[in-house]
């Protein structure tokens, strides 16, 4: 019997590119997607394992619900949480069903599917929940020349982020992986839907992203970041919040006091 791997956002991007690379390691697939003729196709490409189309729109309430009660009734060995809407416009000027997008489909959506398999994996004693955030995560601090203005979309994958250290740190002995995966810029239709256009400037292929994700998974990385070649930068980043979590004091810092 294959292995199970339900992919979300499967269509198009990285999460064909993870469903490609999957199928061929012998995946049975659950492919999430919106576009029904990019599933058909999916499905036609793989004949050697079993593709299973889900359509389903994760922008919504309806669609993950959908999606996370297939996820729970199935034997899911390994979770990608891929798909993705990115709005780049100032906060005041984004709609508001614009970010309730955004926060449905890189929070809730990613929250409540992780949460569906995870009780299997936990009975199993095995599993691998991979959340495919950014490393526009980090860019909080970032000065207000910074373009394009992201708020809703960089605050939604720094949440994935911490959600996945604090996830794993959760899971630690149970057999059950988590994974934050955290790309730069990459070759695939996401910025060109919002007629961004980043044909000058260079990016990494959706397939080299998959592949530093396995292969961060055999490293046992819990944060990914496939462009970052040196990894002691994220060590750094990483140490410098626990060392602000941990210089928090119970009295009134000095700056504070008039």
């Amino acid at each position: 019997m294959n292995a199970l791997a339900l992919v979300t956002g499967a269509t198009s991007g990285i999460g064909r590119a993870f469903a490609d690379r999957l199928a061929a390691d012998g995946y049975d697939l659950i492919a999430v997607g919106r576009d029904t003729a990019r599933l058909a196709d999916l499905v036609a490409s793989h004949p050697n394992v079993t593709v299973r189309p889900l359509a389903a729109d994760l922008a919504t309430p309806d669609g993950i619900e959908k999606v996370a009660a297939t996820a729970a009734a199935e034997p899911v060995d390994l979770l990608v949480n891929n798909a993705g809407v990115a709005h780049y416009m100032p906060f005041a000027e984004l709609p508001a069903h614009r970010a309730a997008e955004v926060v449905n489909v890189k929070i809730l959506a990613a929250t409540l599917l992780a949460r569906a398999v995870l009780g299997g994996m936990l009975d199993r004693g095995a599993g691998t929940i991979i959340n495919v955030g950014g490393m526009i995560a980090f860019s909080g601090p970032a000065p207000s020349s910074v373009t394009p203005r992201r708020a809703v979309y960089g605050g939604a994958l720094a949440y994935l982020l911490a959600f996945s250290q604090l996830l794993a740190a959760e899971l630690e002995g149970t057999g059950v992986r988590v994974q934050a995966l955290l790309p730069g810029v990459v070759a695939t239709e996401f910025h060109t839907r919002q007629g961004i256009d980043l044909s000058g400037i260079p990016r990494m292929s959706a397939e080299d992203v998959v592949t530093a994700s396995l292969r961060g998974l055999e490293l046992g990385e819990t944060v990914t970041a496939p462009g970052v070649a040196d990894p002691s930068l994220l060590d750094a980043a990483f140490a410098a919040s626990l060392a602000a979590f941990g210089g928090q004091r119970p009295e009134l810092a000095a700056r504070y006091r008039s």
